[in-house]
């Protein structure tokens, strides 16, 4: 076998060969495993070309193994027997009220979590797979639904929508805030400052102050911004506070705002989901994302309906 260079295959490729296998039919196998077809394609795609050979020959009437996709299927089914028997591993829930989102770990917990019941329960039940991952990974070959991100703008291959901006302002712990005090924009300069992986948004909040800022050696920066708002609750500095990320920490009085003047955030959050009909169960969570996040709804509709 001609492999590529992958080591490995996803348990998601194999998954999608073996449902397909088993029902002859990569629309089945999709349906069955809660994917589009296209996504299901993809898959045994990428089994192939890491092959070096085709597992089904394509006929008008469905999908066939060939002589190499059964000797395959016979392996792969013995190995996912073999899982199931001695894995107390979480198995994930499949159906056609299960939706597969994805988002950033601050996104995940700071806005998702405090909404999932809500997201979930009403007006009827749907069931989220949430997959916390910090990458930009294909949503169709991961097999995800929708994902909610921040970013500035519109990623190739996919659907996008924006749901909400942000104005920030800075914020610190009630010890610091009651040290950095009121008045001048730069006396924050004094205190070390805290950002995530893009420090745009203090360059965007001092420029409007018509103060420089560069990113500096006593500042802190953390890839994540649940560590960002921990940092400050701390007393390590201090960090720009990005509603609604933030609204339950500040109700909570781990965190007050030292300075009153907001400005835009460059970067916004975006819902977004693979290019084709979306499943009637993920655009129903849209509609209710949507919702939560105040967009209007001819808005999620043309999200809904975009082909490209």
């Amino acid at each position: 076998m001609d492999h590529s260079s992958e080591t490995m295959l996803p348990l998601e490729t194999l998954r999608a060969f073996d449902a397909a296998a088993r029902t002859g039919s990569f629309s089945a196998a999709a349906e069955k495993l809660n994917l589009t077809h296209g996504a299901v394609s993809r898959q045994i795609a990428k089994l192939e070309d890491w092959l070096g050979l085709k597992v089904f020959d394509r006929g008008a009437r469905g999908v066939s193994l060939t002589i190499e996709g059964n000797r395959l299927h016979l392996r792969t089914a013995e190995a996912f027997a073999l899982i199931s028997s001695h894995s107390d591993r979480w198995v994930e829930p499949r159906g056609t009220a299960v939706v597969r989102l994805t988002s950033i770990p601050s996104i995940s917990g700071l806005w998702l979590m405090p909404r999932m019941a809500t997201l979930e329960n009403s007006p009827s039940k749907l069931r989220i797979v949430l997959e916390v991952d910090i990458r930009q990974a294909d949503l169709a070959d991961e097999g995800m639904d929708l994902s909610i991100r921040c970013g500035r703008g519109r990623i190739a291959n996919r659907v996008s929508v924006q749901l909400f901006e942000e104005y920030v302002f800075p914020i610190a712990s009630p010890g610091l805030a009651a040290d950095i005090g009121r008045g001048d924009p730069a006396r924050l300069l004094k205190f070390p400052l805290i950002h995530d992986s893009d420090a745009s948004g203090w360059r965007a909040w001092f420029a409007a102050q018509d103060v420089d800022y560069r990113p500096r050696p006593q500042d802190r920066r953390f890839e994540d911004y649940n560590l960002v708002l921990d940092a400050a609750a701390h007393g390590l500095g201090i960090a720009l506070a990005r509603p609604p990320l933030t609204e339950h920490q500040m109700m909570a009085g781990r965190i007050v705002p030292v300075d009153d003047r907001i400005v835009l955030n460059p970067v916004s959050y975006w819902l977004d989901r693979p290019i084709g009909r979306p499943r009637a169960a993920a655009a129903d969570l849209s509609r209710r994302i949507a919702a939560q996040a105040g967009l209007p709804s001819e808005k999620i509709e043309q999200f809904i309906e975009a082909e490209s």
